[in-house]
């Protein structure tokens, strides 16, 4: 399975960004799929995570600001990211687990700097 982020970049405070992650070689729709972030010098940390029943789940620090969203027909996993804070500013990861075989993959990563 490779997934493949895109969408990040630099952004204002108060700005928007929609993260987009491209799966292939695997079964998307069976996926728990979920993001990531890592900043400089902390742990990776959750942000979102959606399960193929579209359930969801958020970090606290990101209720209510960050959207999760997942589109099967085109493999494809997003993050709307609005009102966004300078303690937003990380590497984004995409990450899925394939409940059957109990194995998670990670994309390679997406740099999302908030700044003024």
């Amino acid at each position: 399975v490779q997934l493949v982020e895109a969408g990040g970049g630099l952004v204002q405070p108060g700005g928007s960004l929609r993260l987009s992650c491209a799966a292939s070689g695997g079964i998307f729709s069976i996926y728990h799929m979920g993001w990531y972030r890592q900043a400089p010098g902390k742990q990776r940390e959750l942000v979102a995570t959606i399960t193929s029943l579209y359930n969801t789940l958020y970090a606290d620090s990101v209720k209510g600001r960050f959207t999760i969203s997942r589109d099967n027909a085109k493999n494809t996993l997003y993050l709307q990211m609005n009102s966004l804070k300078t303690e937003d500013t990380a590497v984004y990861f995409c990450s899925a687990i394939d409940p059957f075989k109990a194995i998670r993959y990670w994309g390679q990563g997406t740099q999302v700097t908030v700044s003024s």
